[in-house]
């Protein structure tokens, strides 16, 4: 049985309508296009099955297979949506209002039933950020945060909390992927010189002290994004602050955490000063990208014991996005950057092409792991609107821009369930298109009049530097070294540097021996008197002598002498006739 083909959903100010994925590029006309420019949001199910749309009047659901309209709710103030992960439960979510009064508003979050459209509860959420309710995968579970406190029920009953999570202050969380048993990661901010921390439980065991999976504390972090892998094993917790107090940042700084569920915990050394732009897990749960580093930023693979596995060297990224299915990897750099994407076989780390995608401000893989939708939209920016639809070896499939003085607003893939698209045999040469990629000509860099007919020299401001296998450079059969084994490699390579440099400094001082032998020709050699208040004069004399040598082979060499020096050079005369006096008379 041949796979079945992505639908794209598409908003903008000519409406909300469906267009037929790869190879035919058509617009669906199952789905009834919305039009006007009231369509404010939509959401795809997690398996696809399902469609919901705000239209401005109402909320509608519809069964993506037969666009029938499954329900409809009167909520048009609905600004943002989200399905249940086994698709039972709709969310909505309006702006919360209070009356005129000041008497509290009405609940603003809704849960709805799908099959029946009964509303099974509704909440006040006054802010938008972190919104929706949290499910497990079989939802079982379902968490919300309110103040200080993590509220579960249990098999979508929300008229009983089955269990807390007190934390003081917490601020985010995330449950986990995948089976059971759910795990819950937690982030609560410092405050009054207590650091921040990230903490693992598993969903129940929240009371009593050894009921955390794992704790990792941190200073400066303002915030904290939190990514599990897709078998629930490890999260990646990016720490960041708003404001570099170095000043070497625009973008604050960042520290990358790495936490087990096992206990074990570490920080992720990146080799390169500067921001974390992006970090992003395989599908595989095995291995993570980073895209980080002062422009050009570098981006490394790091295997579960931090460990970089595969450099790819610096480049104008920063972003990265696997495949559904794991097995290519797109490095991007968007926003102020030239839109460059550089697409790898992530097995046999290999380039497959390098196009270019300006003036993007969203990505997205296609389920099929073949195809991505690169788009310019609105607000961010408002010329230039479209999306385009690629085939991964670099080639143009689709292009589609919006008419003038219109908008493109949203697009978005229909998502289905992991398997259905299974990973084929990766191509690296462009598959043929009748679409043409227009990429722009790279401008020339402005000359002055005066050079304009002299040759042109290339200069960079920074050497690209090239992707490297850090697999080949350690053997496989390596043991991993203990402690003392490290702190002893440390100690050997620290004499070892201290010996080069020492030897480098004695060949420094040994060189210009001859010359100074040659300068201080003119004093006698050294003669004993055996009288002690004698020796001392001439030794002193001798010491006088020799820094006016210096001072004048300085002179030679174009230093400017101060006043002080100057005259002891014209004391030469009398030092050595004082000199030779004294040793006359011995």
């Amino acid at each position: 049985m041949a796979p079945p083909t992505p639908l794209l959903a598409v908003r903008g100010s000519e409406g909300l309508y469906m267009v037929n994925g790869p190879p035919q590029f058509t617009e669906n006309t199952s789905f009834q296009r919305e039009s006007g420019k009231n369509s404010k949001v939509f959401a795809f199910s997690k398996d696809g099955s399902l469609f919901a749309w705000c239209n401005g009047e109402q909320v509608n659901i519809v069964n993506v297979t037969n666009h029938n309209v499954l329900q409809s709710f009167d909520l048009p103030k609905t600004v943002c949506l989200e399905f249940s992960p086994k698709s039972n439960v709709l969310v909505t979510w309006q702006p919360y209002t209070t009356a005129k009064d000041g008497a509290a508003g009405i609940p603003n979050l809704q849960l709805f039933d799908v099959k029946t459209g009964e509303c099974l509860k509704s909440f006040i959420q006054k802010k938008m950020q972190n919104w929706c309710p949290c499910w497990s995968d079989d939802e079982s579970i379902c968490a919300r945060g309110v103040n200080n406190e993590l509220h579960f029920f249990e098999n979508n009953d929300f008229s009983t909390i089955v269990n807390k999570l007190h934390l003081q202050k917490v601020t985010d969380f995330v449950l986990s992927p995948g089976n059971q048993p759910s795990k819950v990661a937690v982030y609560v901010p410092g405050s009054k010189g207590a650091p921040s921390f990230v903490r693992l439980y598993e969903y129940p065991k929240f009371e009593g002290p050894q009921s955390m999976l794992a704790n990792k504390s941190f200073f400066k972090a303002d915030k904290a994004t939190m990514l599990w892998n897709s078998k629930a094993t490890a999260v990646l917790v990016v720490a960041s602050t708003e404001v570099d107090k170095t000043g070497a940042s625009y973008y604050g700084e960042q520290t990358l955490h790495y936490i087990a569920t096992n206990g074990e915990s570490a920080v992720v050394q990146l080799p390169k000063n500067g921001p974390i732009y992006d970090v992003a897990w395989n599908p595989n749960a095995t291995e993570f990208c980073v895209v980080y580093g002062f422009m050009p930023a570098k981006a490394t693979i790091f295997n579960l014991k931090c460990d970089s596995v595969f450099d790819f060297g610096t480049g104008p990224h920063n972003a990265a996005y696997y495949s559904p299915q794991g097995h290519i990897l797109v490095l991007a750099g968007f926003g102020n950057l030239n839109g460059q994407l550089d697409v790898w076989d992530v097995k046999n780390y290999k380039l497959i092409a390098k196009p270019q995608a300006p003036d993007s401000t969203y990505f997205a893989w296609c389920p099929d792991g073949e195809h991505i939708v690169t788009a310019t939209c609105a607000p961010r920016l408002r010329v230039g609107n479209g999306y385009k639809i690629w085939h991964y070896s670099g080639s143009v499939l689709y292009k589609y821009e919006v008419e003038q003085n219109t908008e493109l607003w949203q697009v978005a893939w229909q998502p289905f369930l992991n398997g259905v698209f299974p990973a084929k045999p990766i191509k690296y040469h462009a598959v043929p298109s009748k679409v043409s990629n227009d990429e722009p000509k790279p401008g020339q860099a402005y000359r002055p009049p005066a050079l304009r007919n002299k040759p042109v020299t290339s200069s960079k401001l920074h050497e690209d530097e090239p992707p490297q296998n850090m697999r080949s450079q350690s053997k496989s059969d390596d043991k991993p070294l203990s402690k003392t084994a490290l702190k002893n490699q440390r100690k050997h390579e620290a004499k070892k540097v201290a010996k080069q440099e020492a030897r480098a400094e004695g060949n420094q001082e040994s060189a210009p021996a001859p010359a100074m032998q040659t300068v201080l020709h003119n004093i006698p050699p050294a003669v004993t008197s055996g009288d002690p208040e004698v020796d001392k004069k001439i030794k002193n004399l001798r010491k006088k002598l020799k820094a006016i040598e210096q001072l004048k082979d300085q002179a030679a060499t174009g230093k400017q002498l101060e006043k002080n020096q100057l005259e002891k050079i014209q004391k030469e005369a009398a030092l050595l006739k004082e000199l030779e006096n004294l040793e006359l008379g011995l």
